[in-house]
């Protein structure tokens, strides 16, 4: 079973956000179904003004996120969020002065407590990097249990950005879900999610943060392989060892003067990999032209990876 919390909140009475309901809104939809269209995260969505998202109301639904058993809760929250001396807040509908959401830190705990095997949190809000940094609260202490993985949009000391009505953290974070952050398998996990919005944001821009405590990432999603899983696994076939080359000549090629059949097929797989960075020719640009002249093709570091993976009946 797999459960997430989907919360956003635009009311705040200084600076109302437009884009936080629809952010929310457009990771529900996105997390609720694998690209093929089956089912994955069960969604529990707060959004307001639809209905007003009080401290209690979320602070319930935060405590039932992580006192349920499933297999990984994710709770994701789009709006405001406030820093203070004593930590960071996310703000609620009904926020006072003094008293402005929930503590980070409470957040913090009940994650920490829970059970559940895998737990992350992604934060789009002002000073979310605040999360899970040591604080007054809890003596200066900032500690991850084992399974729980954090990424928000900014460090503690940065506002959150916007552009066109939304969080320039989730725009991302959704193409990273909608296959831009997918390995060859298919798999989506929170520390793929971060290298692509790392890589996609410039050296000027503003950084998310990761902070995890995990041994093996879980996949958030599942998306349709670049390739089918049967050909990968081929790699430990075609290539009988890692440093091996492979001869090619015309007749791998169907449009030469004398192809063959079974070398077509060989080819054919093998330019599907080029194409996934797995392989690539040596001394022609070109797979095509490797062939037409006799060349070889080898492993790139990436195809040695995937080749010991196959190697160890890993895929």
């Amino acid at each position: 079973m797999r459960r997430a919390l989907n919360v956003g909140i635009n009311n705040y009475p200084t600076a109302p956000l437009k884009g936080c309901v629809n952010d929310a809104n457009t990771l529900s939809s996105i997390l609720q179904r694998n690209s093929d269209g089956s089912p994955n995260f069960d969604v529990k969505l707060l959004t307001d003004p639809s209905e007003s998202v009080t401290r209690s109301k979320l602070r319930e639904s935060i405590e039932k996120l992580f006192a349920q058993d499933c297999d990984i809760a994710l709770f994701y929250f789009s709006g405001h969020g406030f820093l203070k001396s004593n930590g960071g807040y996310i703000v609620t509908s009904d926020y006072k002065k003094y008293d402005e959401g929930i503590s980070m830190d409470e957040i913090l705990n009940y994650a920490n407590q829970s059970t559940i095997r895998n737990k992350v949190i992604i934060l789009d809000c002002c000073h979310s990097g605040a999360f899970g940094t040591p604080s007054i609260n809890n003596n200066g202490l900032a500690q991850l249990s084992d399974g729980l993985t954090i990424l928000t949009a900014s460090k503690d000391s940065e506002s959150a950005l916007e552009i066109s009505g939304g969080g320039v953290f989730t725009g991302l974070l959704a193409d990273a879900l909608y296959g831009g952050a997918s390995d060859l398998r298919g798999n989506i996990t929170p520390g793929s999610i971060y290298s692509y919005i790392d890589q996609a944001l410039g050296a000027w821009d503003q950084r998310p943060v990761f902070k995890t405590n995990v041994t093996k990432f879980v996949s958030l999603r599942q998306t349709t392989p670049p390739i089918p899983l049967d050909e990968l696994r081929e790699i430990k076939e075609l290539f009988s060892d890692a440093t091996e080359e492979i001869q090619l000549d015309p007749s791998f090629e169907p449009s030469s003067n004398c192809p063959n059949e079974d070398n077509c097929e060989k080819f054919r797989i093998l330019q599907k990999y080029n194409r996934i960075n797995l392989v690539i020719p040596v001394g022609e640009e070109h797979m095509y032209y490797a062939a037409i002249n006799s060349k070889t093709c080898k492993l790139t570091a990436k195809g040695y990876h995937y080749w010991r993976l196959a190697k160890e009946n890993k895929l």
